[in-house]
């Protein structure tokens, strides 16, 4: 018998229940996983909302994790008893003590990368290796946009930028928060409760405005961040923490200068086993080579993961956040 987070009805943390769970041993194609580590993300907070839909009620939150192979089901070939490995994809139940999870969604975690350094960069760190080598491919010398540059993803995207050659503009909240940007590659963050994030992109672009937006905060940024891209620039919306864009009139891209806009996900991005793989094996890559360090700001014990959505959604978090099993 192991332990698991439960949700048998949406809304707020509270929902969050720790419950035994039975694991039954893996089918076909399948391992049954150990874990040491859970991420959070705030996709896990739109499952517990409901705003994304879970497959069944009650459902285990969580798409990433890290630990141990402890059995592997039938025609499971490339994994063995006592890998080390990680995940960012569904099936959603990463908050559990252990789990099945399909082996074909696994990569193996390379030595000298801690397994909760693995669950901490999982999902952020693939998610920001498809936004600056394939949504956008972020060239030398270009200024971007990062909103929400002192989270998890905006912490690695100005890393990685940076190392790239651009010079990154983010947003944030607080003197603290711009502070932690700036260490970590943002060469002009923007305290946006006290500062116009629009003028102020105009001024440090000298009108020019960037080429792309990368976007994780939704309504509170979107109209003004259509405004500080230059004609044929890219919105690139990845998230909505604070709430989904309406709809709006597409002409309007158009009298803004032809702009591109696009809503992606990690999950479309690494559906490909060999595009899990070589997104994981780059992210790997720029992390043993210390270009993306990995920030792990804070930890909670697994039956803590309501709190942790409590401070997720007050922004008292920075960088990565992981659930320790």
């Amino acid at each position: 018998m192991t332990h698991a987070i439960r949700i048998h009805q949406n809304g707020g943390p509270d929902v969050l229940r720790w419950e035994a769970l039975d694991v039954p041993a893996p089918g076909p194609g399948e391992v049954r996983l150990r874990q040491t580590a859970v991420g959070l993300n705030y996709i896990d907070v739109y499952f517990r909302t409901g705003l994304y839909a879970a497959p069944t009620l009650p459902f285990t939150p969580g798409l990433e994790g890290a630990g141990v192979v402890e059995a592997t089901g039938e025609g499971v070939a490339t994994l063995k008893v006592g890998d080390r490995v990680a995940y960012a994809s569904a099936p959603i139940g990463a908050y559990a003590e252990a789990r099945l999870m399909p082996a074909d969604r696994l990569v193996k975690v390379p030595d000298g990368i801690s397994d909760q350094q693995a669950a901490a960069m999982m999902l952020q760190g693939m998610t920001t290796q498809y936004l600056v080598r394939r949504t956008y491919k972020v060239q030398a010398g270009e200024t971007i946009l990062v909103h929400a540059a002192a989270g998890g993803v905006g912490l690695m995207l100005c890393q990685w930028a940076k190392h790239l050659g651009a010079t990154v503009i983010g947003t944030v909240s607080s003197e603290e928060k711009a502070a932690l940007a700036r260490a970590n590659g943002c060469d002009h963050p923007i305290i946006y409760t006290r500062e116009d994030f629009q003028a102020r992109v105009l001024e440090i672009t000298n009108g020019e405005k960037v080429p792309v937006v990368y976007d994780s905060v939704g309504v509170d940024t979107f109209a003004k961040s259509l405004d500080c891209l230059a004609p044929l620039g890219m919105m690139v919306l990845f998230g909505q923490a604070s709430g989904p864009v309406p709809p709006f009139e597409l002409g309007t891209l158009a009298a803004k200068g032809s702009l591109f806009i696009t809503r992606p996900t990690l999950f479309s991005y690494t559906a490909k086993r060999e595009d899990l793989v070589t997104t994981a094996n780059e992210l790997f890559d720029v992390v043993g080579k210390g270009v993306v360090k990995i920030a792990v700001n804070q930890t909670y014990a697994l039956a803590d993961a309501a709190q942790a959505h409590r401070d997720l959604e007050a922004r008292k978090t920075t960088g990565s956040t992981v659930l320790t099993v």
